[in-house]
């Protein structure tokens, strides 16, 4: 198909998926989900990091397509909303990494092993293991890429509290995870 008909093509599907065909928004995501995956593969460097932020991305499309005004703007705006879930993928990964370094950091009381960051069930039950509080911090710092700032307003306590939560539950952790490996 040429240039032209297929820009009108997707024109077309755009406007009828604003408009709520089910069928025309199907046919959108059939013709552009294999280039928006191609462009996350460039950008992460892995498959199924890409797929992970295209499929977060479809669905900022989905509730973003009413308010697509110009039909012709949805390839650019598409690959925006794919370019910044990529960097929210790559930002939670390098979370997840900075989460089990400081891990690693807090002082050894049992453990003669480091915690390695592939023991990702053993986390994820040590940190269902912390308090409440505790265990919000963790998640919104860590794993929603909040400032410590933000996640003070997240909680309603103060900045101060919020990083005694993070320590605590750091430290915490790291006994969980001691316990586990002896």
């Amino acid at each position: 198909m040429n240039s032209d008909k297929a820009r009108l093509l997707n024109a077309y599907l755009v406007a009828s998926a604003r408009a709520g065909s089910r069928e025309a928004f199907e046919r959108l995501a059939a013709n552009w989900h294999p280039r928006l995956l191609a462009h996350a593969v460039r950008l992460t460097g892995e498959r199924e990091t890409a797929r992970d932020a295209v499929q977060v991305a479809w669905g900022e499309i989905v509730r973003g397509l009413g308010g697509l005004r110009d039909e012709q703007a949805f390839a650019a705006w598409a690959y925006r909303i794919v370019t910044r879930s990529c960097a929210g993928e790559i930002k939670g990964k390098v979370r997840r990494r900075a989460l089990a370094a400081a891990v690693k950091r807090e002082p050894m009381e049992r453990c003669t092993e480091p915690v390695e960051p592939s023991e990702g069930d053993a986390l994820r039950r040590a940190i269902r293991a912390l308090p409440a509080g505790e265990r919000a911090a963790i998640a919104l710092y860590h794993f929603e890429e909040m400032s410590v700032a933000q996640t003070a307003v997240a909680l309603n306590v103060p900045v101060g509290t919020a990083k005694t939560r993070l320590m605590n539950a750091r430290r915490k952790l790291r006994k969980l995870l001691e316990g586990e490996m002896q």
